[in-house]
């Protein structure tokens, strides 16, 4: 067992704060959350004066092994599995550096995010908790088709639901709309599944006590998303032909049912601004800040793993991401939530991580400062543990054995 000591601990529930707090840890599971000397003694305290505790990261939506240089007409990919498996595994550890302890990837091939999820768990690879959602379940030639998960009816949807929730996916991910980066695929702008196919998968996933997340950008696919019962709603950004079109009666739909919505947000706008143009960046913003007053139980997701428009989303930028949050008017401490015990929930791992309670696995951080005064000292990390496993710490030499 052991002591982590702080100036402040900032358990992830809201507007829950600790000054002078502590975390008692046993093994990979925390035994107590309190005020200093609350938790008693242990055979080794670290003490961060100055720091600030709270949960790991989340991060509800990552690509580590999206694949750029598939051929659009064979699906063939001049990376082999072995060496996606090793970028994977980079991706990874960038990602855990950067004080993500959960993360759910949502699309890949040949299941080698179950690969990596496994390596990390038994300690072989460097890495946050994956959720792993394998092939995503895609119309013939649609959004993400090169990955496997080619489903045109309701047999064939079931079909591919069940062979990947057999070979151990975490989720279901569904391309209820298009998407940009596959060509020749529907636009992003347009619906590839009705509402009855999306929940075909829905009920597959529910048999195993799993849910499913929904690529949606065009409205049509987010009601129908909606309808068909998803647990969340990725990017969500009511796209039409002319651009992002922001429908407020959809958008009180959604906070109705208290669906969850990752807008995938990431620190590539600023670049993005710069390359498009001003006025379709700041619509997007204006989006985000409109679903935030609408009620919606948003989510922080980066999309990140894989280069756009000559744009490197790399997975250790996570905290550049929760600052875009803060450009669209969110305050320091409903970011910090929506990136702890909210995407913790969305993701289905809220049982087991998202807060600092007695009981749940020991993610935790420590940064230098405190973030509820300032979002960039999450940059400043100091500890970064996985179910109790340190795998970045700046301060073992501050690890005595306790006194009493």
């Amino acid at each position: 067992m052991r002591i982590i000591r702080a100036g402040t601990v900032l358990t992830g529930r809201p507007g829950e704060v600790i000054t002078d707090g502590e975390v008692l840890i046993d093994g990979s599971r925390i035994l107590a959350v309190g005020p200093r000397g609350s938790a008693g003694d242990a055979p080794e305290t670290l003490d961060l004066p100055g720091h600030t505790l709270l949960p790991g990261l989340v991060d509800a939506h990552v690509h580590l092994g999206f694949d750029g240089t598939v051929d659009p007409v064979t699906g063939r990919s001049a990376v082999s599995d072995g060496h996606l498996l090793l970028r994977m595994a980079e991706n990874a550890r960038k990602l855990v550096s950067a004080g993500v302890t959960t993360a759910r990837d949502l699309g890949g091939r040949g299941f080698l995010d179950l690969t990596l999820r496994d390596a990390i768990e038994g300690g072989l690879a460097v890495g946050p908790h994956l959720i792993a959602a394998t092939r995503p379940i895609t119309v013939t030639g649609g959004h993400c088709w090169y990955m496997g998960g080619e489903a045109d009816d309701e047999p064939s949807v079931r079909r591919v639901a069940r062979e990947n929730l057999r070979a151990g996916a975490d989720c279901l991910k569904v391309m209820a709309s298009g998407g940009e980066m596959s060509p020749g695929s529907v636009p992003s702008w347009r619906a590839q599944y009705p509402a009855a196919l999306i929940r075909a998968a829905v009920e597959e996933a529910a048999t195993r006590g799993r849910t499913v997340a929904a690529h949606a950008h065009a409205p049509e696919s987010i009601r129908n998303a909606l309808e068909a019962g998803v647990t969340t709603i990725e990017h969500c950004t009511f796209h039409t032909p002319a651009g992002p079109a922001y429908d407020a009666r959809l958008a009180d739909r959604i906070a109705e049912s208290g669906t969850y919505v990752c807008p995938t947000v990431h620190g590539q706008f600023w670049n993005l601004r710069a390359l498009v143009g001003a006025e379709p960046m700041d619509r997007w913003l204006g989006n985000l800040a409109a679903m935030r007053e609408a009620g919606i139980r948003l989510v922080a997701g980066t999309d990140t793993g894989f280069a756009i428009a000559g744009l490197d989303k790399r997975t250790d930028d996570y905290v550049s991401g929760l600052e875009v949050f803060a450009e669209a008017g969110f305050g320091n401490a409903e970011i910090i939530e929506l990136a702890t015990v909210r995407a913790a929930d969305a993701c289905g791992a809220g049982a087991e991580t998202g807060s600092l309670e007695a009981g749940k696995r020991a993610d935790v951080i420590a940064v230098r400062g405190n973030p509820l005064d300032r979002l960039a000292d999450l940059r400043a990390l100091e500890l970064v543990l996985v179910s109790g496993r340190s795998v970045s710490q700046k301060h073992v030499d501050t690890v005595t054995p306790s006194v009493g």
